[in-house]
């Protein structure tokens, strides 16, 4: 027997309606958890919103801010409340001065009935289909104790039995215990997180904790809250990204790097440029770029570590044509600053490259910004593993750098080596040979097929770049300090100076 399909109504949010798979179960009563600043009024008016362009009457109560507070807040957004009924229940004179007469009774608990009596008869005047009580912690507080509160939430949960409305209960963030009471008598919980790194603004991400009869996206999604709105980007996953696609090697644009690398680089695979500081990898990675626009592919650049400027600029003073790809809209150049960036919200562009603007290959230049900026990110791991996973599938070819801190008398600064995430790793090595400083470059590993085990130089100048012959004649290429060993070495003539 097949399972029913449980109907969907859509929350306003493109992002939190795939993390739920099409939206939240209808005629049920829903928390939406967070400390203030972390979006809960922002997301409960875009599903009243929603509501509201489908027909469906919305009602938003407001129990601790104004009328007046949560137009404003809408307006910051650009949305006009018009079409919903706002309503203020609160403690004013006439409520206060009708508590006096009640001598057998506590004031709290005079003040807790007459909160809910006015809650359900506004319910009752306006028949919402979706609606707001903004927020539980008025009544917490009103309730004095857990078993009072509990029977509070019960009471609105018999209420609404078998009427047709969605209920959006909004409140602050609370411990553990006290999330275990309530979180029973709800049919779902979502939880809005905020924290703070130093050098960037704040991070913002949510959980669903609990949706009773649905299959949801689990663990923690980005967010950030623009105007417009939350924008969410929900974790990624291999399974749901999927393309057919040849199986075959595209050229680097440098005959002797294919030779290098078995034919050139594979469909669907992550190669990893490494080495330190100065040693060429920006400057190779601009050149698959550009070999993938001349043969009609479109190419996905993103840049963290330096301004789009100056990579046009050096590509220019090699005779690459960074620029005029980028201007003809075969390249996308995009400058991301990574204070500013979480894990799934850098997934979420890549991914967007790809299916909406059909990059087939994407090059991150380098990964070191990056991995810094997120090394308190519990999800980078599993993020990058995603991210490479996808473009894997979807048979785009994935070009990154990464500074190898061990050379040159660098400090490592970064604490993840993601050089398992990739089929083929290239090393380029900067080494010292008859006073000069020179290049190198290697084939560490090719997962996908035999490769060249030789040492090569990299030359990098006013022509562009060019790899030599085999270092057959040098010992300790890789150590920073090369061995002329007796023999020819297979170092070309300088014709031309290096660049770094």
């Amino acid at each position: 027997m097949q399972p029913t399909a449980i109907p969907r109504i859509a929350t306003g949010n493109d992002g939190l309606d795939e993390i739920l798979g099409g939206g939240l179960p209808p005629n049920r009563m829903y928390l939406v958890q967070g400390d203030p600043g972390t979006g809960k009024t922002t997301l409960a008016l875009a599903f009243l919103l929603e509501g509201a362009r489908r027909g469906e009457p919305g009602t938003y109560i407001t129990l601790s801010e104004t009328e007046e507070e949560i137009r404003a807040s809408a307006g910051s957004h650009g949305w006009s409340l018009d079409g919903l009924c706002v309503h203020e229940v609160g403690n004013t004179a006439s409520d206060l001065a009708a508590a006096e007469p009640y001598t057998l009774f506590h004031p709290a608990e005079v003040e807790l009935v007459e909160f809910t009596r006015k809650i359900l008869e506004i319910v009752e005047q306006t028949r919402p289909v979706r609606l707001v009580l903004d927020s539980l912690a008025e009544l917490r507080l009103l309730s004095a104790d857990a078993l009072r509160y509990r029977r509070q939430l019960l009471t609105l949960k018999r209420f609404f039995v078998g009427r047709p409305t969605t209920v959006l209960l909004l409140d602050e963030s609370a411990s553990d215990a006290a999330r275990c009471h309530i979180e029973s008598l709800l049919h779902g919980v979502i939880c809005l997180e905020r924290s703070w790194r130093e050098l960037s603004d704040a991070r913002h991400r949510l959980r669903v904790l609990k949706m009773r009869g649905i299959r949801f996206r689990g663990g923690y999604h980005d967010f950030t809250i623009e105007t417009g709105g939350l924008a969410i980007y929900p974790r990624i996953r291999i399974a749901d990204h999927h393309a057919d696609f040849a199986n075959e090697m595209a050229t680097t644009g440098l005959p002797e790097l294919d030779a290098i690398l078995g034919g050139g680089l594979d469909r669907g695979s992550a190669t990893l440029l490494i080495g330190p500081t100065g040693s060429g990898k920006s400057v190779l990675a601009t050149q698959l770029a550009v070999a993938a626009a001349e043969r009609g592919e479109h190419v996905a650049l993103f840049v963290f570590d330096e301004v789009l400027e100056a990579s046009f600029s050096r590509a220019d003073g090699l005779r690459i044509g960074l620029r005029e790809h980028v201007r003809s809209g075969r390249i996308s150049a995009r400058q991301l600053d990574p204070g500013e960036l979480a894990a799934w919200q850098f997934g979420r562009a890549i991914l967007q490259a790809v299916e909406h603007d059909g990059a087939r290959l994407v090059v991150i230049d380098s990964l070191n910004g990056y991995l810094n900026a997120m090394s308190e990110d519990r999800d980078l791991d599993l993020a990058l593993h995603e991210i490479f996973g996808c473009l894997s599938q979807l048979g785009v070819i994935a070009v990154s750098t990464m500074v190898r801190h061990d050379l040159v008398g660098e400090r490592a600064l970064v604490r993840l080596d993601i050089s398992y995430l990739s089929d083929t790793v290239l090393l380029l090595s900067p080494f010292e040979f008859k006073g000069e400083m020179r290049k190198s470059i290697s084939v560490v590993k090719r997962r996908r097929g035999p490769h060249e085990n030789t040492i090569r130089e990299l030359h990098i100048g006013p022509k562009g770049l060019r790899i030599g012959e085999a270092l057959r004649g040098l010992h300790g290429v890789l150590t920073g300090v090369a061995v002329y060993a007796g023999e020819h070495a297979g170092l070309p003539e300088d014709d031309e100076p290096d660049e770094g």
